[in-house]
């Protein structure tokens, strides 16, 4: 494969850290903060106030970074970090912050500590398996994404990182080829980068049953 092939996939960061404008580089895709689950258990009682409640705290925190308002993002994250943490969700998006900021040392900290809270953060997971990559620790990446994809098995982002760590860094082409073409599978097969890059590998490969000739 070409080397100008083998660039990783650059993804569009919308505000949400949600959508991808298409694969272009192999880099790996991250996903959204966390905003899916409440950042308190439902039946626990609001404080009198005018104190504001764990999830106030943590929604105004949330459009601060939705704002691209950082600084008081992170200081709305890091005092619920604080005051709670055994929550999963600000020490996720923490995490998000650092790695925006390429505070890659920091990012896998707070990551750790969000996993540590709440095993079943497919989203950390995620992110760990980026930043292990990053860190060249293709074993310790391999092993975040395939947790992230126990947890969330049709998740694309997740499905594409993974293929492009055994195509580009484990070198493992045959399993590389699956992941590239259970992602085309998830999302209708429209992205024509991960079609070329299917196409190459299939070259590669023998064909299904061919006998190797001493």
């Amino acid at each position: 494969m070409k080397a100008s092939s083998k660039r990783l996939l650059l993804a569009a960061l919308a505000l949400s850290l949600a959508a991808c404008a298409g694969p272009k580089r192999r880099e790996p895709l991250p996903e959204r903060p966390v905003e899916e689950a409440p950042t308190t258990p439902a039946q626990a009682a609001a404080p009198a106030a005018p104190v504001k409640d764990p999830q106030t705290r943590f929604d105004e925190a949330l459009a601060a970074y939705k704002a691209k308002n950082f600084k008081l993002a992170r200081e709305g994250f890091t005092s619920l970090a604080k005051e709670h943490p055994e929550l999963s969700g600000p020490l996720t998006n923490l995490g998000i912050l650092d790695a925006k900021a390429n505070n890659r040392p920091a990012a896998i900290a707070q990551f750790s500590r969000a996993v540590a809270a709440n095993p079943e953060n497919a989203i950390a997971y995620n992110w760990l398996g980026i930043l292990y990559r990053e860190s060249r620790d293709y074993a310790r990446a391999e092993q975040a994404y395939l947790r992230s994809l126990t947890l969330k098995p049709n998740e694309p982002a997740v499905v594409l990182n993974l293929g492009i760590l055994y195509d580009v860094y484990l070198k493992r082409p045959a399993q590389a080829l699956e992941r590239y073409r259970e992602y085309q599978q998830l999302t209708g097969g429209k992205e024509l980068k991960v079609t070329a890059w299917i196409k190459a590998l299939e070259a590669t490969q023998a064909p299904a049953g061919a006998e190797v000739k001493s």
